[in-house]
């Protein structure tokens, strides 16, 4: 797994996961409504199982911080509707993700803030690369109206 520089295993390095084996499994998911996907502990730093998810008319949402790594794959396979980059402040966005992260209990405080602070400090070029690959930035109430009507 790759290390970040605070030491620790870096979940936001795109090598600590498969572009091939998420494409491969939202196929399938999209074909047959069921698939069984890994259950990661970040907090353990590894992989503890599996879950069933379900998508009975193969329609759902994928969200993160890699999605953007495959919405050309997904495009170009045809189990693409939508590519949305969510955009809103980033001190906000700080905050929502360290509150996610302490109440979890995914890291150390002190690394959930320098950690936290990295990625908001990056965060302009990751919504660079997401609109790069087709994604359409927008903020959550614009995103949460264009998909209950769509």
């Amino acid at each position: 797994m790759p290390r970040s520089s605070l030491g620790i295993v870096d979940w936001d390095d795109p090598s600590s996961w498969s572009a091939v084996d998420a494409v491969g499994t939202i196929a399938e998911l999209c074909a047959a409504g069921i698939v069984e996907v890994p259950v990661y502990d970040i907090a353990a730093s590894r992989r503890t199982g599996t879950q069933t998810l379900h998508a009975p008319d193969g329609r759902f949402i994928a969200e993160g911080l890699f999605a953007p790594v495959i919405v050309d794959a997904c495009r170009e396979a045809g189990i693409l509707d939508a590519a949305i980059c969510l955009r809103r402040q980033r001190v906000i966005t700080f905050l929502l993700r360290l509150t996610r992260d302490l109440r979890e209990g995914r890291k150390p405080p002190w690394v959930l803030v320098r950690r936290g602070w990295r990625l908001l400090k990056d965060e302009p070029r990751v919504v660079t690369e997401a609109v790069a690959h087709g994604c359409q930035p927008m903020t959550p109430r614009e995103a949460r109206r264009m998909l209950q009507d769509g």
